[in-house]
């Protein structure tokens, strides 16, 4: 059984930082790429930041320059600085090619909110 636990998130005032962890757990052999999505009321989830196995980084132009991910082998975090009220959203972590003896599969963190605010 896979699971993706998501920890960091919470209530930080504009200009602030966080680091979001998610850790991959259960009995996998190799994880493709891993990332972070987020979904604000009202809104479509959207792509934040993907890192592969191999450490090519992909970007939402929104975070760039302020967003960092990073990642130890099953582990993935993302270090936001120069947050702003927009990216208050409920942050949801995704592996992708998640390989283990019966299956290679994606999966889903359960989310964690991250809200913005003076």
């Amino acid at each position: 059984q896979v699971q993706l636990v998501e920890s960091g998130g919470g209530l930080v005032q504009p200009g602030g930082s966080l680091r979001l962890s998610c850790a991959a757990s259960g009995s996998i052999f190799s994880i493709n790429a891993m990332g972070w999505y987020r979904q604000a009321p009202g809104k479509q989830r959207e792509l934040v930041a993907t890192i592969t196995n191999g450490g090519s980084t992909n970007y939402a132009d929104s975070v760039k320059g302020r967003f960092t991910i990073s990642r130890a082998k099953n582990t993935v975090y993302l270090q936001m600085d120069s947050l702003k009220p927009q990216d208050t959203a409920v942050y949801y972590c995704n592996a992708q090619g998640v390989a283990t003896m019966a299956s290679v599969l994606g999966y889903w963190g359960q989310g964690t909110q991250v809200t913005v605010s003076s």
